[in-house]
């Protein structure tokens, strides 16, 4: 029988949680980005409001640096939160690719790419929680890779605006979207690599 799902470590430390609280400011705010998601998606499709999503984007950018930043600091580390925090930002960029997409601003072909991505990996783990594992670690790559999504996007919608300058945050949004998904994928191979060999090192 497999042990409770315990995150996979880089290292042979296991990873520590200072609290096994749910409601937590960090988890709270985590709770309160995945809330936007269906809001920042009825302003760009409703009322094409899209300076009001490009600030919802922003505020949610901001929460967050500041749930990892609190969770630090006040010692407040948990399990959930560790799981709500890569949710939300891929729930939030492929609510945002969705939302530019249907607008005709993001070619389906992209989507697709980087959609396609994220269910390669969701193939491994139901093997990895045979073996007991929840999650794999978040690995630097991937980081830079999201924040660039997360990011160039709206300056993709900024950049279909009437505004003057427009024409310099489509310029440079596209310039970081292609980078993003270079890293997005390149993230996916090494994920691939440590999630198949723990499933090979790892009985179930």
């Amino acid at each position: 029988m497999a042990s409770s799902p315990r995150p996979i470590a880089v290292s042979s430390k296991a990873p520590r949680y200072d609290t096994t609280r749910v409601l937590t400011v960090p988890n709270v705010l985590s709770m309160l980005r995945l809330a936007g998601i269906p809001v920042f998606l009825w302003l760009v499709l409703g009322p094409h409001w899209d300076a009001a999503a490009v600030v919802l984007l922003v505020v949610s950018g901001v929460t967050d640096f500041v749930d990892g930043q609190v969770a630090r600091r006040w010692h407040q580390v948990s399990r959930l939160g560790q799981v709500l925090d890569p949710i939300a930002d891929r729930s939030y960029i492929i609510a945002i690719m969705i939302g530019l997409a249907v607008r005709g601003f993001l070619p389906w072909a992209l989507v697709i790419v980087l959609l396609a991505r994220d269910v390669m990996l969701a193939g491994l783990f139901p093997s990895l929680r045979a073996r007991g594992y929840s999650s794999l670690p978040v690995h630097f790559l991937g980081k830079i890779a999201t924040f660039c999504l997360l990011y160039a996007f709206p300056c993709v919608l900024l950049g279909q605006q009437d505004f003057t300058g427009a024409q310099v945050f489509e310029i440079g949004g596209w310039a970081v979207v292609l980078w993003g998904t270079f890293f997005y994928w390149w993230a996916a191979v090494l994920y691939m690599y440590q999630g198949v060999r723990l499933i090979r090192q790892t009985r179930r």
